[in-house]
């Protein structure tokens, strides 16, 4: 019995001294991984760093940038309301043109008329007989009708029907 014993704890102290070293063995495999997580969790801080950095980097270019777009679109802005108003300006002028043009036709119409109403009729009848037909026919729109008639009768038929259907239109 005592050898049973004797037996049972040599092997119990065999058991625990092998115990024993393995957790001796995995306390340094636990020492050696903390220390490559330590390490690794020192460089995802300093890749947080960066990023971090990077992230204001580029919020502050953003804000640059939308700063500069914001500048731009006012100076296109002002370019625009300052063409818009050009434009305004030249309709104003062409539209104030053409009113003395108008004007200035009108006044050559009538100095022509008044020189065609002073004219002999078959002078006049010779004269817007070579003339083009609506020419011819807009110088005898501005006379009187009386002065037409006088010219038209001095006038070749076929002329004068031409510019009497013009006329009468």
């Amino acid at each position: 019995m005592r050898f049973l014993l004797l037996t049972i704890f040599t092997i119990t102290s065999l058991i625990a001294l092998q115990t024993s070293d393995r957790l001796f063995d995995c306390t340094e495999i636990f020492k050696e991984r903390k220390s490559e997580l330590l390490v690794e969790l020192e460089r995802i801080d300093e890749q947080k760093q960066a990023l971090n950095a990077l992230k204001i980097a580029t919020e502050e270019l953003l804000k640059k940038k939308e700063s500069n777009l914001v500048q731009k679109e006012e100076i296109v802005d002002a370019k625009l309301k300052e063409i818009t108003q050009k434009e305004e300006s030249i309709k104003a002028m062409l539209k104030k043109n053409e009113d003395v043009l108008k004007e200035l036709k009108s006044a050559k119409m009538n100095k022509i008329a008044q020189t065609f109403a002073k004219m002999k009729p078959a002078s006049a009848a010779n004269i817007l007989s070579d003339m083009d037909t609506k020419e011819a026919a807009i110088i005898l729109a501005s006379l009187k009708p009386k002065t037409v008639g006088k010219i038209l009768t001095k006038m070749d038929p076929k002329k004068a029907s031409e510019l009497t259907l013009i006329l009468a239109k």
